[in-house]
């Protein structure tokens, strides 16, 4: 887990919630966190991929040895960036990697690269440095390999969530705006499932989840009205398009169903969300259904 919070880290630079004033002053029990991105690879030692490029995509790098191999002058373990949507906290982070000596392999839906090539051009000032070599993900369930990552396989599905606000299609979604992925190892056959951005889950999604061993899902925020209750948005975890942790039909509920082997993990946790506190009785409550909480420089190994 390279990064584990929401748009904008946590704490967040301008904001003095409880939680991010209580980190920063010391009278709370809590770890910083930069924003969503993991890099996986099926055995140590060799080059793997790198799931959205967050903009704190540099100091992740510096903070993970296995990234920089050191093989050559210039070198990288990334073969290859997968994004998940279009939004700034899993794009942006892109603009970093423009030192390339050649083409970056990007894989993408049709929906994010038309985001990132007009609403936000991330795309074409790419082509004034590396370049970007695209290739097309079908968010369909089929089965894919990534050139240069021997070992895995991923297969992606539609999500129902929210398109970047720069997007067309922010509310009058299509089908790859969003996506989840599930990664699995051809020689072992164990698998997770990767969903940073989810606002809902379908009968369908819900037995992908159920096939796989671990599963990372959308931790952003802990009840529906968080961002309202705090005068910080004019919008509900759902409208955001983000499934809240608590309540009927909540995450917990959904992964309370899992079997029980599958592990069960947050990721893309909120500033806001009291689930930062590690004494909170809301983070205890995730403890007794089972459920972690993902942090900066974590490692699941299936």
């Amino acid at each position: 887990m390279l990064g584990s919070a929401a748009g904008g880290g946590f704490p967040q630079w301008n904001c003095n919630c409880r939680n991010c004033a209580g980190l920063r002053g010391g009278t709370l029990r809590a770890k910083q966190r930069t924003q969503s991105s993991i890099f996986v690879r099926a055995d140590a030692g060799t080059d793997g991929v790198l799931f959205n490029a967050s903009p704190d995509i540099l100091e992740q790098i510096r903070a993970q040895p296995a990234l920089q191999p050191a093989r050559a002058i210039r070198d990288t373990a990334i073969a290859a960036v997968v994004l998940m949507d279009g939004q700034i906290d899993h794009a942006t982070g892109l603009f970093m990697l423009r030192e390339r000596g050649s083409p970056l392999p990007l894989w993408c839906t049709d929906p994010v690269a038309e985001d990132l090539t007009q609403g936000n051009p991330v795309l074409r000032v790419l082509g004034h440095f590396c370049g970007v070599a695209r290739e097309r993900i079908v968010p369909d369930g089929s089965a894919f390999e990534i050139t240069g990552v021997p070992g895995l396989s991923l297969r992606a599905f539609a999500l129902s969530s929210k398109a970047a606000p720069y997007s067309p299609h922010r509310e009058a979604p299509v089908p790859g705006d969003n996506i989840g992925m599930l990664i699995s190892d051809r020689a072992s056959g164990r698998s997770a499932f990767y969903a940073p951005g989810l606002g809902e889950i379908t009968p369908a999604l819900f037995d992908t989840l159920c096939g796989a061993d671990a599963v990372l899902v959308d931790g952003t925020f802990w009840t529906d009205d968080e961002m309202l209750r705090l005068g910080l948005s004019a919008k509900t975890a759902r409208e955001i398009g983000h499934l809240p942790q608590s309540g009927p039909g909540g995450m917990i509920e959904w992964l309370d169903k899992l079997p029980p082997r599958t592990r069960r993990l947050l990721i893309h946790i909120n500033n806001t969300n009291p689930i930062l506190d590690e004494d909170s009785a809301e983070r205890a409550m995730l403890a007794r259904h089972g459920i972690e909480v993902c942090e900066d420089r974590m490692s699941l190994e299936l």
